[in-house]
């Protein structure tokens, strides 16, 4: 065969009529924390999402940043992979490197792929580095919860491009933005692109640039105070990569996301606000897995629709691959179906039974009815369950009165094939070299520091990562 046959042949397929695709994932973001939600907090830019195009009001994550990130990546469970909680900063394992990836297949396609933010999918080898699976490009952090403007955890730097420490100064969520703008700016106009931006914000330790404080003084409680700063630090920096899609003349082009990894803290004094639901982050109450989303796209997703079908976390591969017209390179099968008929044609997705949890607490979806299985002390377990369409604030618990669908959701999450955990403990269960339970971390304000404010005093994970 000819040379340049050859080469033809293993050339991607150009998608050059797709649409640009811009996923925006904030942290710890809670249900209350948005302004479309009622919250004091001003959020105009991500209010324009969710206003001009289709609120998801039953977007479900699960309660720890890991498990979603991998459903988000992978389409499938998280729970299947082993990533049963957070990948603690430490960890020797990451994102198995067998799954494949969302940006590989858009990659596949012709897309220029691009992440910037909050990666939390290993960081102990190279490999599980974000432009090792199928990114262009990675600007960003590694692991949990970073100082925003040391981006330090754990002692460690934590701040890099492409598997190199960046020295960068500058508060994370602004750089963030910055970031982005610069992708689309510096992208090849022949191609489209896939951006995905993944704020560390709100995630403690609440920090946040004065000025963005000082506008909501009015706020009485300081770890509030911190919070709604950096929530509106978030939305102003997603308004500027907007307002660029905007003025390159890519709106009509791109189609836009915007989801929160669960639901916000209340432990610790957080700062967040779940209500009117119950729980937040760690737990699958549904303040910890419901939270905001919105899609966006002009001429296509529009008017300022609410959908109320249960749409997941692992749907979000296969609903792109359909939107896009992308073609799906993953070999194992979604967990996840694409919403895609529903969110731009309002088409019923029809009832399935879904399973999401982590760090020994699950839910289980099946039409009307909602299972919680939550952990106690000492082994022991309790399970309740919701007419969660009519009782979203889970307060009237019917097993007990309802024991045909009890039973039935029981089973589904009884017969669930759980993989290997692969994932480290949640840190509120993490033990110190003598067995006692570590203290959990606090929310960065003073007198309550976090484990990112300690002082840098190991190598960057971006060089001490193994590279064979």
């Amino acid at each position: 065969m000819p040379i340049r046959v050859a080469l033809l042949l293993t050339l991607p397929v150009l998608a050059s009529a797709g649409p640009n695709v811009v996923f925006l994932v904030a942290d710890d973001l809670g249900w209350n924390d948005v302004g479309y939600h009622g919250s004091e907090i001003q959020t105009p830019n991500i209010d324009a999402i969710a206003e001009s195009g289709v609120r998801l009001e039953r977007h479900y994550s699960y309660p720890w940043c890991s498990p979603t990130r991998a459903a988000l990546m992978t389409g499938r469970s998280p729970l299947e992979i082993g990533v049963h909680g957070p990948f603690n900063p430490n960890h020797r394992r990451g994102l198995p490197t067998d799954e494949h990836l969302l940006p590989q297949s858009f990659a596949a396609a012709g897309y220029q792929t691009f992440a910037t933010g909050k990666w939390h999918l290993g960081n102990a080898h190279v490999k599980y580095f974000p432009h090792n699976r199928g990114f262009d490009t990675f600007y960003g952090h590694t692991g949990p919860g970073i100082d925003y403007f040391r981006h330090t955890i754990a002692g460690s730097y934590d701040w890099q491009r492409n598997g190199k420490s960046a020295r960068d100064e500058g508060y994370s969520t602004s750089l963030i933005g910055n970031e982005a703008i610069r992708a689309i700016l510096g992208r090849d106009p022949e191609q489209p692109f896939l951006l995905y931006v993944a704020f560390n914000a709100p995630h403690t330790p609440l920090q946040a640039p004065p000025e963005y404080v000082e506008k909501y003084a009015h706020i009485e409680k300081e770890s509030r105070r911190v919070f709604a700063a950096m929530v509106d630090c978030m939305d102003v920096a997603i308004g500027r990569i907007l307002g660029t899609i905007e003025s390159e003349g890519l709106a009509r082009d791109t189609l836009v996301v915007f989801i929160s990894d669960n639901g916000g803290l209340l432990a610790t004094d957080g700062g967040a606000d779940n209500s009117p639901l119950k729980g937040e982050k760690t737990q699958t109450w549904e303040g910890g897995i419901r939270t905001p989303a919105a899609v966006h796209w002009p001429g296509v997703v529009e008017g300022g629709e609410v959908l109320n079908d249960v749409v997941t976390v692992h749907d979000w591969f296969p609903t792109l691959l359909e939107a896009t017209g992308v073609r799906g390179r993953n070999k194992k099968p979604f967990y996840g179906r694409s919403a895609w008929p529903a969110i731009r044609d309002r088409e019923p997705l029809g009832e399935r039974p879904v399973v999401i949890g982590a760090t020994g607490w699950f839910a289980v979806f099946d039409g009307p009815w909602k299972l919680v299985h939550r952990p106690l002390p000492e082994g022991r377990s309790e399970r309740t369950l919701y007419r969660i369409f009519d009782d979203p604030s889970e307060s009237r618990d019917l097993a007990a009165s309802e024991p045909a669908a009890f039973e039935r959701l029981a089973g589904i999450l009884d017969s669930f094939s759980l993989g290997e955990n692969i994932s480290g403990p949640a840190p509120s269960d993490e033990r110190l070299p003598n067995g006692r339970r570590r203290p959990p971390p606090g929310n960065g304000l003073p007198g309550n520091p976090h484990p990112s404010q300690a002082p840098e005093r190991r190598p960057p994970f971006a060089e001490r990562a193994a590279r064979d």
